[in-house]
Parts: C-alpha cells; structure tokens; sequence
C-alpha cells in the first residue's frame, strides 16, 4: 500500500471532499431542513460487503449522521478529527452514490477490496458536484482476531476527485489508484 504521508493527503482530501460547500462558521448544528431530510431516509449499518459499508457511509451523511458515518474508517493517526469531518459536510443536503465493479485480493490475514465510486453531492442550496473516485477497505480475518477490539470491515483509505461528468455519465473505476 501508499507510504504514510501520502495515505494521509488522500484521506484528508476525501474525508473533507465536501467542504467546499461548507460554511465559515464552527457550528455542526443540523438546520430544520437537514433534520427533515435525515428522518426520510432508512437507517442502514451493514458492514457485511465492501459495497454494503460504502452505501452505509453514504447513508449516514444523508441522515445527517456524521460521527457513524466517521466510524467507518479505520482509526489510524491519519484520520481527521471527527469536528473538521462533520464541518465538511453541514451544508450538504443529500448525496446519490454509484458504486462500479469492485476488486479484493487477499493479504498477510486482511482482505482488501477497492470499491470505485461516483458521488453526486447536492448542496443546501442547491448547487450540485460530481465526484469520482475510490474506497479502499479492509477485513482482518474475522478467526485471526482473538484479542478485542474486535476490528469489523474498515474504509483503510480513498482518493475521490471533482469530475466535470454529470452523474449519469459518471465512470466510477479504481483504475491505477492504489497499487
């Protein structure tokens, strides 16, 4: 995998991907049009696929739910602050997900599966971005685990950019993003 410093930059970039439409101020508080749109979506918390966690990540956003959405990625020193996380996304009000053909390979007790996305992010406002790009997840081997804490289907990494595509014509692929 990446070297540190750069798994950083590129977790960074993705975990604060939305905070461009983000306000100035420090507040995380929900407005009354983000608390109605987190009650209209189903909570879902499934960890059982690469797919099923990158759509639970998703779902968490829309429902406004940021610290679950935060726990989703490993907890590595390079992981964000939960606040600058939650700041990223206050001014978005939704956000449609695609998700391409996924690869895994196996390594060293962990299964590792680049899941290729395309993100449609609707601002408060009703500005909208395009993003492409890829999660990377990881499963340590559920029978090599015999010490807690017990570490469950984990995003390790991802690298998302801008498209200029509309999100019909998006092309989510993980073509050359990790090695």
């Amino acid at each position: 995998m990446s070297d540190k410093p750069l798994r950083a930059a590129l977790t960074a970039a993705v975990l604060l991907l939305p905070l461009s439409m983000a306000r100035a101020d420090d507040s995380v508080a929900m407005s009354p049009s983000q608390a109605a749109a987190s009650e209209g979506e189903a909570y879902r918390d499934d960890r059982s696929t690469p797919e099923a966690l990158i759509t639970s990540l998703y779902n968490a956003v829309n429902r406004k739910e940021y610290l679950r959405a935060w726990s989703y990625f490993s907890d590595t020193d390079d992981r964000p602050e939960f606040e600058s996380f939650a700041r990223g996304y206050e001014t978005t009000a939704s956000v449609r997900l695609l998700l391409g053909e996924t690869d895994s390979e196996g390594a060293a007790g962990s299964i590792y599966t680049q899941v290729p996305v395309a993100i449609e992010a609707t601002a408060d406002d009703g500005s909208v971005a395009v993003f492409t790009g890829c999660y990377l997840t990881r499963l340590v081997q559920p029978a090599n685990q015999a010490t807690p804490p017990f570490r469950p289907l984990q995003i390790e990494n991802a690298k998302l950019a801008r498209s200029q595509e509309a999100f019909a014509d998006a092309d989510p692929s993980c073509t050359g993003v990790f090695p």
